[in-house]
């Protein structure tokens, strides 16, 4: 059986999970709230692969923490993690820390916002956005 190791979006401690339980409503074994859901999970190599393999839709936000847009962005990717609790995954992938994932998914700029679907990219978009506006575009590239 094959885990992948994720940092909890709640108290940073480090959980393991199956794979083929991915789509389970996982609990960190800490601090008992949600893995997966209301918060974006932190992607990296290790993890990102099983976690685009959900029955849910995975948005992506490529960011870096010395990017000004990205850390403003931050707040409207969050606030939208937790209102789509349930339906949509959000992951956070940190391209310094990530490059690999930064190189295989050929970061140009960030942020970049990525929407999949079973493992397949489903819209791109580059900049941070109003929330208001990640809400239009995240509705639209839902519906592809």
């Amino acid at each position: 059986m094959s885990t992948i190791t994720t940092r909890c979006p709640h108290c940073q401690g480090l959980n393991r999970i199956p794979v083929e339980r991915i789509n389970d409503k996982a609990v960190c074994g800490a601090c008992k709230e949600a893995l997966l859901d209301g918060k974006p999970l932190e992607g990296t190599t290790d993890n990102f692969q099983a976690v685009l393999q959900s029955e849910q839709a995975v948005v992506v936000d490529f960011w870096a923490p010395w990017c000004n847009p990205c850390v403003g962005f931050a707040p409207v990717f969050e606030d939208v993690a937790a209102e789509r609790a349930g339906q949509v995954r959000f992951v956070k992938i940190d391209t310094e820390a990530q490059q690999a994932l930064a190189a295989q998914y050929r970061i140009r700029s960030i942020p970049t916002i990525m929407v999949f679907r079973q493992g397949k990219l489903v819209d791109t978009i580059n900049g941070a956005l109003p929330k208001s506006h990640f809400d239009q575009w995240l509705n639209q590239a839902l519906a592809k």
